[in-house]
């Protein structure tokens, strides 16, 4: 699974900005996909998932100015971003989790686009 995000950029706050994230391969083994984030000296973070069957979860820190969207037969990811704040500042990395059942055993897969700028101005 490739994947390769787009959309990053500068904003003012209050602004808004759209990340996309295409994935290629095989795509039809990927069970969730999400966005993380880091910033400069710190972890890496989780902002948003959504499963295969549109299950979403989100950070708290974005809840209510974000919103993740699927589309399975576009084989994207999509993170709309409004009321953007400095501290949203980061590198955004998509990311896809790959489940793999076998009758011995789950094995799980983990992938990451390399990463997408978003600079938030005060």
């Amino acid at each position: 699974v490739q994947l390769v995000e787009s959309g990053g950029g500068l904003v003012q706050a209050g602004g808004s900005l759209r990340l996309s994230c295409a994935s290629s391969g095989r795509t039809t083994d990927i069970n969730t996909m999400g966005w993380y984030r880091q910033a400069p000296g710190k972890q890496r973070e989780l902002v948003a998932t959504i499963s295969n069957v549109g299950s979403t979860n989100y950070a708290d820190s974005v809840k209510g100015r974000f919103t993740i969207s699927r589309d399975n037969a576009e084989n994207t990811v999509t993170l709309q971003m409004s009321s953007l704040k400095p501290e949203d500042t980061a590198v955004y990395y998509c990311h896809a989790l790959v489940v793999v059942h076998t009758i011995e055993r789950t094995t799980t897969f983990e992938y990451w686009g390399q990463g997408t700028q978003v600079t938030v101005s005060s």
